[in-house]
C-alpha cells in the first residue's frame, strides 16, 4: 500500500511540474535527420554540417539518413509519417515543398502546412544565369536585346523541366522579350560543360557549380537570384528594376506535425544558434551556400509566397492548367 501511495504521489508531482522542466529530458537519445536527397547534394551537405553543430549543442548524435527519390518527395513523406517524439527531423528544399506540389500535386501525398512543423530556414543556394565568356552580350539588357532580335537564339541549359533552372528561364521570358529556350540536361555539371563548349549560350545553375568558371573568366554571370558577397558584380532582377526576382534553392528544417511544443521550442532554439555560428556560416559559404536562419513563422510565409509565384509562372508557361 505504501508503494502504491508513493507511486501516486510521484505521478502527481510529475503532473504538476512545468512543461519546461519535463522537456529538459529531451533529447536523451540519437536524433535521425532525414535528408530526402542523395549524398553530396547541397541540401545534404547543409544538413550534415548543421547536424554536426546540433549534435554538439544537444549532446546526442544527430544521424543523417539519406532517402532520395521523386524530387525529395519520398524522404519528406517518410518524415511526415515518423514518430511525433522529436527524434526524427527533416531537412528538405523547395523541390519537395513547392515545385513538386505545383507541377505534380497528385504525386505528393502530404500537405506541408498540416503534416509538418516548421523549425526554421537554414540556408539558401543562389542560382546564377551564366553564359560563355564569348556570348554576344555582356549584361542583362544586352541579352534581352539579343533575344528580341534572335527569337529562340539564347539556349540555356538546366537540369530539366520543373527545376529551379527551368523556372529561371520562364521568369526571364515572362518579364522580357528574351525568348530564351530551355535545354534539359541530366545534371547542372553537363549543362555548364555544354555552355563552356559553346554548344549552348549559357546555363542556369547553383553558385557552387559555376563559381570557379566565373572566377576563371570562362563564364560571365548575367543575373542571380540573390546578392552574393563573392560576386557583387552580378545583379538581381530587383536591382535591375523588376518586381520578380529569380528563385533560388533553399533548405529548411521540419519535424512531423504533432511533436510536443516544448520539444519544438528546444529544436528551434538550437537550430538558430547553430545556423548563426560563424564556423557554420563559413563552411556553407565554401560550397556556395548562404546561411540564412529564419523563424518558423517566416519560413511558412516564404513557402506560401513562393508557391503562389511558382504556380503563376507555371500557368503562364503552360506547365500546368
Amino acid at each position: 500500500m505504501k508503494n502504491y501511495l508513493a507511486a501516486l504521489s510521484l505521478a502527481a508531482f510529475a503532473y504538476l511540474l512545468p512543461a519546461s522542466l519535463l522537456a529538459q529530458a529531451y533529447p536523451k537519445q540519437a536524433i535521425n535527420l532525414i535528408i530526402p536527397l542523395a549524398p553530396g547534394d547541397a541540401t545534404d551537405v547543409a544538413g550534415r554540417t548543421i547536424g554536426e553543430g546540433l549534435s554538439r549543442l544537444l549532446k546526442v548524435p544527430v544521424v543523417p539518413v539519406n532517402r532520395p527519390g521523386a524530387g525529395g518527395t519520398i524522404g519528406t513523406d517518410s518524415a511526415v509519417k515518423a514518430a511525433k517524439d522529436g527524434y526524427t527531423i527533416l531537412i528538405t528544399n523547395n523541390a519537395s515543398m513547392v515545385f513538386n506540389r505545383v507541377l505534380t500535386p497528385e504525386a505528393v501525398p502530404y500537405d506541408p502546412y498540416k503534416d509538418l512543423t516548421p523549425l526554421g530556414m537554414a540556408a539558401r543556394t543562389p542560382i546564377i544565369l551564366a553564359v560563355h565568356k564569348d556570348a554576344p552580350f555582356k549584361n542583362f539588357a544586352e541579352m534581352i536585346d539579343y533575344g528580341k532580335k534572335n527569337p529562340g537564339g539564347i539556349r540555356i541549359g538546366t537540369v530539366g523541366p520543373g527545376s529551379v533552372g527551368h523556372f529561371t528561364v520562364e521568369i526571364v521570358n515572362s518579364i522580357s522579350p528574351a525568348d530564351m529556350t530551355m535545354i534539359p540536361f541530366k545534371g547542372a555539371g553537363p549543362a555548364v560543360t555544354a555552355a563552356l563548349g559553346g554548344h549552348i549560350e549559357g546555363a542556369a545553375a547553383a553558385q557552387g557549380v559555376v563559381a570557379e568558371h566565373l572566377k576563371a573568366g570562362t563564364m560571365r554571370g548575367i543575373v542571380a537570384s540573390s546578392k552574393m558577397p563573392e560576386f557583387p558584380q552580378i545583379p538581381t532582377l530587383a536591382q535591375l528594376g523588376y518586381k520578380q526576382n529569380l528563385l533560388g534553392v533553399w533548405s529548411a528544417f521540419f519535424a512531423p506535425a504533432g511533436v510536443p511544443a516544448e520539444v519544438v521550442k528546444t529544436l528551434v532554439a538550437a537550430l538558430e544558434k547553430v545556423i548563426k555560428d560563424p564556423a557554420v556560416i563559413a563552411r556553407l559559404g565554401n560550397i556556395g551556400m548562404v546561411a540564412d536562419y529564419e523563424s518558423p513563422e517566416k519560413l511558412i510565409a516564404d513557402i506560401r509566397e513562393e508557391h503562389r509565384v511558382v504556380e503563376q509562372i507555371a500557368k503562364k508557361a503552360g506547365l500546368i492548367k
